[in-house]
């Protein structure tokens, strides 16, 4: 199962950080990322981490911006979102696979998603 937290509202500039809680498995070496569904688009790779190789993966629209990380002791995954910006707004999933499947998007574990509304 995963949870995500941290969404919210927040002007153009500021900063937000998601969570995800992993329960009922053992994610340490799992794939897991970010992805957001924004109005009007269908659901798009934000971020993901493989922790089998240690290997990070962004989207163009958030590289320099956005930085992904994992506490495998936790089973938690974080997305830290810095200049944050009104076309970022959207509803936040987060993902799980046993494979490194990067950016796309056919992952087999999803959580329900958190909002983050960016004002301009």
């Amino acid at each position: 199962q995963l949870v995500e937290s941290g969404g919210g509202s927040v002007e153009a500039g500021g900063s937000l950080r998601l969570l995800c809680a992993a329960s009922g498995g053992t994610y340490s070496r799992y794939c897991m990322g970010w992805f957001r569904q924004t109005p009007g688009k269908e659901r798009e790779g934000v971020a993901t981490i493989y922790t089998g190789g240690g290997r990070t993966y962004y989207a163009d629209f958030v590289k320099g911006r956005f930085t992904i990380s994992k506490d495998n002791a936790e089973n938690t995954l974080y997305l830290q979102m810095n200049n944050l910006k009104p076309e970022d707004t959207g509803m936040y999933y987060c993902a799980a696979d046993r494979f490194n499947l990067q950016l796309s998007r056919h992952y087999s574990n999803w959580g329900r998603g958190t909002q983050v509304t960016v004002a301009s």
